[in-house]
């Protein structure tokens, strides 16, 4: 690491301690030459994930995105917002733990129902309208049955 002080490339680690909540390592190093102190941060890099979209343009993963759809999802429902934004970090990791570097519209909208499902059902049930695209009442029925049916064999 250089130095920034006097620009040598030789410096030693005195403390590293985990930073943003384990996503990056804080360093204190001393520089060799002038033994002035500096601080450093390092993090993983990530690989950028890729959207197929549905007309087969290829776009960079918004995680704003992801957040905002769940976010409308669960407008006025008493969940907060600390919930929601972790549940958006859980999707993302999910998305890039499968090691695909490119992901269709169609897998990150059956994942976000999934977890949905089991999040909150109202906030599932509008999701769902808008990603199947619920042309009248019957499609909300038959989601609504099926919500029920999967509940009741969970209780059982």
């Amino acid at each position: 690491m250089r130095c920034p002080y006097c620009k040598q490339l030789d410096s030693r680690v005195i403390d590293s301690r985990g930073a943003d909540d384990g996503n990056s390592i804080r360093r204190r190093r001393e520089c060799t030459a002038c033994g002035r102190r500096f601080t450093t941060y390092e993090v993983v890099e990530k690989m950028p994930l890729i959207v197929i979209k549905n007309d087969g343009r290829r776009v960079v993963f918004d995680h704003d995105k992801l957040l905002n759809g769940l976010i409308r999802s669960c407008d006025k429902r008493n969940i907060p917002t600390e919930q929601i934004v972790s549940l958006a970090d859980e999707i993302e990791r999910e998305l890039r733990n499968t090691m695909d570097r490119e992901v269709t519209t169609k897998a990150i909208g059956e994942l976000v129902m999934e977890k949905l499902r089991n999040f909150d059902e109202v906030a599932y049930i509008r999701f769902a309208s808008v990603y199947r695209k619920f042309a009248d009442i019957s499609m909300f029925k038959e989601e609504l049955e099926e919500l029920l049916r999967a509940r009741t064999e969970k209780n059982s």
